[in-house]
């Protein structure tokens, strides 16, 4: 009797342990859904410029910028279709993507320009550097997110000190160079080479 009382309660231990575990999968994958969660307002303020509103449920990818008729819409278009795309080491794709699979892959689109797939590569190989100042829509921000001073992360720079890059904690979004983090692991800027 002691020892079916102690398998059964074996047992109910280990498929309570599985079905934790599945659950917290089903979880994660659920709050990384990509980008088929947002959703975007457009308004035209009295200059007539647009004021583009992207926002997700939860609101952690939104980004609001004021796009006017000399901005890249095509760039915006296509970094749009990218938020919330999670975070994936390797990945070049909207079901995952790390920041130079996510650069090389706007690049393509919105350039029609190859770029190399690492970030310290494309900085060395792919642009000249310039000056934090200088950027432009489209000029991409390096970062030193590592132990050493080695470039370990790139980004697309879009306008106003907002940039687009896949973080490996939050996937695909925007940042401001000007929070605490990035002002810390700036290394450089880039423009591309023609």
């Amino acid at each position: 009797m002691r020892v079916s009382v102690s398998r059964y309660v074996v047992v109910l231990l280990v498929a309570a342990m599985l079905a934790a575990c599945n659950s917290k999968r089903e979880t994660r994958r659920a709050r990384f859904k990509p980008h088929d969660r947002t959703e975007k307002t457009t308004k035209r303020d009295d200059d007539g410029r647009s004021s583009t509103t992207v926002a997700d449920d939860d609101g952690w990818a939104t980004l609001t910028i004021k796009l006017g008729r000399h901005d890249n819409r095509k760039l915006y278009d296509e970094c749009r279709e990218w938020l919330g795309v999670p975070y994936l080491y390797g990945g070049q794709e909207k079901d995952g993507t790390d920041c130079s699979g996510f650069v090389m892959q706007v690049y393509k689109a919105v350039y029609d320009r190859k770029i190399e797939r690492n970030s310290a590569r494309i900085f060395e190989r792919n642009c000249e550097e310039i000056d934090k100042e200088d950027l432009k829509e489209g000029d991409l921000v390096f970062f030193a997110t590592g132990r050493t001073s080695r470039i370990s992360h790139v980004g697309i720079y879009l306008k106003d000190g907002k940039f687009v890059h896949a973080s490996s904690s939050r996937g695909v979004r925007v940042s401001d160079l000007s929070e605490r983090y990035y002002v810390k692991h700036f290394k450089c800027a880039g423009r591309v080479k023609k």
